[in-house]
């Protein structure tokens, strides 16, 4: 204190050094205890408001979810208000508002069937939550002012909602498909595993025949909008070296004829015509001849694999706008069509969401036997045939590459062959009856061949438009000559 000074000891303190230190206690007394009364009225007349949330823990898409506010107060509570809070905190939208004043709670989702599951006053229950839901929350809670009655006085807490969404969906398919079958050349494959509606994204793996693939993991740079389409992962690393077997391939060479086709020889001729019951002896009785399949063999040359192939894998994160993730997996090797075939290959999804990891899986396999169906049955003259391949004799993955051929000969329309599941021959003349089709079935595991003979039956209507016209010049013709005649031997015989 100003002024006040401690007595040493031995010394005495005077009369007026006693009146000024009791004094200026006392002033300080006096300004204590009006700040201590200014504290009190100040607190008598705005009361205390404290506002707690407890974290919410993550949640599952279809769950429902409670959200409590905690408040203490020793005022008179005005209202509670929940607030959605979108936009990084610049948007707040009410969902929920409880008006102490006359007693009543209302919601104000845009779904007027959630109001019946809101709680009173401080609690609201969230049903069936969505992704959409996901977010920070906010919890206003407002007392009466002591001091006015007129003014609010405002207080808040926030809670973040983390709404989970296993993946709805996985699929696996082989990049850069349909492709052609190579015999000498190694080529690499890539399997992709897509994991669909995920929120946050899932894991993804492979595993071949059970066990779970050792991969390289190796980076892939890709735009969301190339994510779509093929990422051409084909140049990804080179190739395995291979050594190719000079004498295999000679002798599978040989076997070829000039076309590059098997040098198996199918008769081309006319068909043997057979005779039914019933039928008259000039009617062939089948349409179609269907011939049974030629499987090209699978020879490959002398390659050097390693016992266990490299597994290289990358994958790609692609954000959705309603906050789930697209997750595509690649896994690329050199494909060896005879340790491949009829492997199978697994994708595997493990999400927080989960109890237990999604899978779907395929099995490597090369086609075989395509079973054609030809129509119509009865092909005739000036018809337009389709042949189409109905299915195969195994389940087939990946998708194959059809090829057509005429055996002998070039298509209907000129071409050497023609790509596609159905072959159409537009108003086929009678030239074509008995001529033989190829269809080729191929995927980088393997290929086969099937044929199938077409006969071409006589058109009735056809002939009688064909023969009317000429036996009508016929006769114009003969009238004409028979005039001629005459007008000759009459000018002969004037003269």
């Amino acid at each position: 204190m100003a002024g006040i000074t401690q007595p040493r000891p031995g010394e005495h303190v005077n009369a007026n050094g006693v009146w000024d230190l009791l004094q200026n206690m006392g002033k300080m007394t006096v300004f204590s205890l009006c700040l201590l009364l200014c504290a009190d009225l100040l607190d008598l007349a705005v009361g205390y408001l404290t506002v707690t949330i407890e974290p919410l823990p993550p949640v599952v898409v279809g769950e429902t979810v409670t959200l409590k506010c905690n408040f203490k107060t020793d005022g008179r509570l005005r209202e509670i208000v929940w607030y959605r809070v979108t936009d990084g905190g610049t948007i707040k939208q009410k969902i929920f508002t409880y008006d102490a004043m006359f007693n009543t709670n209302y919601s104000h989702m845009e779904d007027y069937r959630r109001r019946e599951d809101l709680v009173y006053q401080s609690t609201v229950r969230l049903p069936e939550v969505r992704i959409s839901d996901n977010g920070p929350y906010e919890c206003h809670v407002g007392i009466y002012d002591r001091a006015t009655r007129e003014k609010v006085v405002l207080a808040s807490g926030n809670v973040f909602l983390t709404v989970m969404s296993p993946p709805n969906n996985i699929s696996v398919v082989a990049e850069n498909t349909p492709a052609p079958f190579s015999r000498y050349q190694a080529q690499n494959f890539t399997l992709v595993c897509t994991a669909k509606g995920g929120k946050p994204a899932p894991s993804v793996y492979f595993k071949r025949d059970g066990e779970l693939i050792e991969v390289i993991s190796y980076t892939q740079t890709s735009t969301p909008e190339q994510a779509g389409g093929s990422a051409g992962v084909r140049g990804a690393r080179p190739l395995i070296s291979r050594d190719l077997d000079d004498t295999k391939l000679q002798r599978s060479l040989s076997l070829l004829d000039p076309e590059g086709r098997s040098s198996s020889r199918l008769n081309t001729e006319s068909p043997p015509r057979f005779h039914t019951q019933g039928q008259q002896a000039h009617e062939p009785s089948p349409a179609t001849e269907v011939i049974p399949e030629t499987v090209v063999s699978r020879e490959f040359p002398r390659w050097v694999h390693s016992t266990d192939p490299l597994y290289y894998f990358s994958h790609t994160h692609i954000p959705q706008s309603d906050g789930s993730v697209v997750v595509q997996a690649r896994l690329t090797w050199t494909l060896n069509p005879q340790l491949d075939n009829d492997a199978l290959f697994s994708c595997e999804v493990k999400h927080p969401a989960l109890s237990m990891p999604m899978q779907t899986e395929v099995t490597l396999s090369a086609p075989k036997g395509p079973k054609l169906f030809m129509t119509p049955t009865r092909a005739k003259v000036g018809d337009t045939v389709r042949i189409t391949v109905q299915g195969f004799q195994n389940e087939v993955f990946p998708e194959p590459l059809f090829t057509w051929t005429r055996v002998g000969g070039r298509l209907l329309d000129g071409s050497l062959e023609r790509e596609g599941k159905e072959l159409i021959l537009e108003r086929v003349p009678a030239e074509l009856n008995g001529s033989m089709y190829r269809c080729t079935a191929q995927n980088p595991l393997g290929s086969t061949d099937t044929h199938t003979r077409l006969i071409v039956f006589e058109n009735p209507s056809m002939m009688k438009n064909t023969q009317n016209p000429n036996n009508g010049a016929s006769r114009i013709d003969m009238l004409g000559l028979t005039s001629m005649a005459l007008v000759l031997t009459v000018t002969v015989e004037l003269t």
